[in-house]
This record gives C-alpha cells, sequence and structure tokens, in this order.
C-alpha cells in the first residue's frame, strides 16, 4: 500500500510499504484521511526538531481515521466497516509512569511519525494500517473522516485545558491560534470559560477562533498593545494557554494575568528566558502539558454528540497524491490552518 515517506528535508515520496497481517488482538485500518500536524512540517521542513532527527526512512502522520477492513480473531465488536479514530499512543501499560496514571509520561512510549527512538516509530500516513483494538474509538455517521481525524489535536487541547483545572466562570487568554490554539478555545468554552481572547500574527486563524468559541481576537501584529487594557488592576485573566511555543507572547501576557493566574504552557519554541520577579511577585502557576491519554475517548465522544464543532478549523483536504502540494499549504499559516490529506 501507498505512505508518505520521509528521507530528508523536503525529500517526501509516495512509496509501496507492506503491510502486516493483523494478529488476534488487532485490527486492519484503511486509512481514509489524516491532519498534518507541526510534527509533520517539523520533519518535512528540517528533518526534525531539536535534536531528534530522521535517521532512516520513516512514515509521517498520526492524526488519522479510517474504516475497520478485518478484524483479528479476538476482536468481536468491531466489524468490518466500522468507521474508527485512531489513538497514535501506545504506552507500554507497564512502567511506573503507566501504572500511576500517566501514559502521556511512558518510558517506552511508542508513538506514531517519531523519531525520538531508533527504529524509528512509522506513522499512520499510508493507505493501511495494522493497530491494536485498544486504539479503535468509533465515530459517528454524521462526522466526515476529516472530522473524525481532528480526534488526536483536540484530545492535546483537552488535556491542555485538564491541566489548567475548572473553567467554569474564568476569563481565559490564549496566545497563538492555530489548530491547537483554536482547538483550545473550543474546549475551554465547551468547560464554562466566561469570556475568551485569542491573539495571533494572521488573520486565519483569528476568525477561526471566533467561529469556534472566541469573544475577542486581536492581531498583535497590527496592535502590539492589545492587551494592554487587561493589565488594569494587576490583571484580568485567570488562566493563559501559551499555544504559539513564541517566547514574546508568553512573556506579553503576564501583565495581563491576574495574581495566582495559571499559565498553561502548550507550544514548543525551544529554552526561553522567564521573568522569575513577575512570577514570584505575581504568585503565578507555571504548568506544562504534554499530549494526552484518556482524553481521546473523550475527544472522539465530543465530537460524536457534535458538542465540539472542528470544521471551522479545516482549511484544506488534499489527495495523498497531492502531499507535497498539501505539505507546503500546510506551511503557510497566513493561508491554511489544519491541511487534511485524504487517502480514500
Amino acid at each position: 500500500m501507498h505512505a508518505l515517506v520521509i528521507h530528508a528535508p523536503l525529500d517526501l515520496r509516495i512509496e509501496d510499504v507492506p503491510t502486516p497481517e493483523p494478529e488476534a488482538h488487532q485490527l486492519l485500518i484503511r486509512i481514509r484521511a489524516g491532519g498534518i500536524c507541526g510534527s509533520d512540517l517539523h520533519y518535512f521542513n528540517h528533518g526534525g526538531f531539536g535534536t531528534i532527527r530522521i535517521k532512516e526512512p520513516m512514515v509521517l502522520g498520526h492524526e488519522v481515521s479510517g474504516v475497520v477492513s478485518r478484524a483479528g480473531a479476538e476482536v468481536t465488536d468491531m466489524p468490518v466497516g466500522t468507521r474508527v479514530a485512531i489513538s497514535p499512543s501506545q504506552p507500554c501499560g507497564q512502567c511506573e509512569y503507566c501504572q500511576q496514571g500517566l501514559q502521556n509520561h511512558c518510558l517506552d512510549m511508542r508513538y506514531y511519525g517519531s523519531a525520538m527512538r531508533t527504529p524509528h516509530v512509522q506513522g499512520a500516513f499510508r493507505q493501511e494500517i495494522v493497530i491494536n483494538r485498544s486504539q479503535a474509538h468509533v465515530v459517528s455517521d454524521a462526522l466526515s473522516d476529516a472530522e473524525a481525524a481532528m480526534a488526536e489535536p483536540l484530545s492535546v487541547a483537552l488535556h491542555a485545558v485538564r491541566r489548567a483545572g475548572p473553567l467554569l466562570g474564568k476569563r481565559v487568554l490564549v496566545t497563538g491560534c492555530g489548530p491547537i490554539g483554536g482547538l483550545i478555545v473550543a474546549a475551554a468554552r465547551r468547560a464554562g470559560a466566561a469570556h475568551i481572547v485569542a491573539t495571533d500574527v494572521n488573520e486565519l486563524p483569528l476568525e477561526s477562533a471566533r467561529a469556534v468559541g472566541a469573544d475577542q481576537t486581536f492581531n498583535i501584529l497590527q496592535t502590539p498593545d492589545a492587551l494592554l487594557p487587561f493589565a488594569a488592576g494587576k490583571g484580568t485573566f485567570d488562566v493563559l494557554f501559551e499555544a504559539s511555543g513564541n517566547a514574546s507572547a508568553l512573556r506579553g501576557a503576564f501583565d495581563a494575568i491576574r495574581p495566582r493566574g495559571i499559565i498553561v504552557q502548550v507550544g514548543l519554541g525551544g529554552d526561553v528566558p522567564l521573568p522569575m520577579n513577575v512570577i514570584v511577585a505575581k504568585e503565578f502557576d507555571l504548568r506544562g502539558a504534554f499530549r494526552f491519554h484518556e482524553e481521546f475517548a473523550v475527544a472522539v465522544e465530543l465530537l460524536n454528540k457534535q458538542l465540539i464543532d472542528t470544521k471551522p478549523l479545516i482549511s484544506d483536504v488534499f489527495s495523498y497524491r497531492d502531499s507535497l502540494k498539501a505539505f507546503e499549504t500546510a506551511n503557510d499559516r497566513s493561508k491554511a490552518m489544519k491541511v487534511i490529506v485524504d487517502f480514500a
């Protein structure tokens, strides 16, 4: 079956790859749709990120949905034709963190399309894949394949919102409104946030953020002082979700956060200096948010019940045969939000 294989920066190829037979506890899935993630773009543009580099050809992709083609002998609840969203996360279940319910910190994690370990964990941008039954989550017929593929990034957003604690009645700021930032807006609204402000440097992400629940949006590039009114009285916002990975976005929001506010860092942009005097004086809580686990099932349920609408965040759909164009489009954040690759 065809797969999208990265060999080096900008060297993305459509290649034939073998598909193994499903074991008794596994499913053979025909992939229908896959979303291009920021990590996929890092591999495409730079061959990796930080110290993580491609050392061998690797199939990209981890945000996917599909349909059951064949079920293993021990799988009795997934008949052929069942549409599913696929969790790309495969924790070992045995290490100390898995045993503590912290599967996203598994010491032996296998995550689709990742060069963090060698041999690399091959990804899911392929026409067929064999998965464990535990990775498959049934999706509603009301959802398109593209929407079902949004379960993975929505899981990231739900985990970030969970890290913030209760949001009922809270005033929330989201900096960076790419797909993850937009989904954090939607998740925070569903969690009961009273007022949500979102910032970005491009108009398209801000339009999408408004469509999924932001009360106010500001283009910080055009209006650098947009958050200044929110700094009155030691700050307005109870919670900041920093989803851009930009150091200036993080620091620029500090004045607008009230004392004992919570900062959830979601975006990755490398090491950044922090104004410790401000963190101490205003007694901020600084929290990280990394991947997800049980939130995947919650994401699928919210999508199935149409309690969160991801359609405003899907900007483009390309056939996998036009994968280079799909990745080039996804690279331009002024023109694209979530770009979907169609494998049907």
